[in-house]
């Protein structure tokens, strides 16, 4: 992967944004599609992942037409009945090795304040052709794994299919098993991988914005 000589931020690698989950805890909201500040989240998500990658599109099921306005390509999962995350990085994967590529980033729309260097660090640390996922530690030193945050070799695909296929659902049973890397990135002011799950969490990424600088 090389860098972008006009944004030097911005590596050649494509990158998707996952997007593909019910919102059950939302009250069955579409989460890309929720407001936060002036955007949606997939708005935030775009923005920040548009900067660091090159090209971006959305993995979401169902009808394509909400996105319209968001001039975004989305991609759905590959296989049938919601099988969660790993069908997205499925999709993922299967994109980007039809673009010619040898790897992919994911993020998670739900996640808008992940780090400004998390594409660069990914593919720049990681062991050379192998999985890495983003990682922290809170502050008792404990181990918080990122899943959906990774970058990801294409040719992994057809294990990743035969192992879904096979009823393999977790994301870090999977990438545990493919021996994957952990990149660790510092927690702040705030915790940069934090989610929004439920209508509360939505209100506490309110405050968090006012120190995402």
């Amino acid at each position: 992967m090389t860098s972008n000589p006009d944004n030097p931020a911005m590596i050649k690698i494509p990158a998707l944004i996952l997007a593909g989950g019910r919102g059950i805890r939302m009250g069955a909201r579409d989460k890309a599609l929720c407001q936060l500040g002036d955007k949606t989240l997939l708005e935030h998500g775009l923005a920040r992942l548009k900067a660091q990658c090159s090209p971006v599109a959305l993995n979401a099921n169902g009808d394509v037409a909400r996105f319209a306005q968001y001039n975004v390509r989305v991609i759905p999962d590959p296989l049938e009945g919601h099988l969660g995350p790993l069908s997205g990085i499925l999709a993922a994967m299967d994109w980007a090795a039809g673009l010619g590529h040898e790897a992919v980033i994911t993020t998670a729309v739900d996640t808008p304040f992940f780090p400004r260097d998390l594409a660069n660090r990914l593919n720049a640390e990681r062991t050379e052709g192998k999985i890495a996922l983003a990682g922290t530690r809170d502050a008792t030193g404990q181990l918080w794994l990122h899943p959906t945050f990774g970058i990801w070799p294409t040719d992994a695909r057809d294990q990743l299919r035969a192992d879904l296929l096979a009823g393999t659902r977790k994301v870090t049973q999977w990438t545990h098993a493919q021996n994957a890397d952990t990149i660790m990135f510092e927690a702040s002011a705030f915790d940069p991988f934090f989610n929004i799950n439920t209508p509360e969490d939505l209100k506490l990424a309110e405050q968090i914005s006012t120190q995402d600088t």
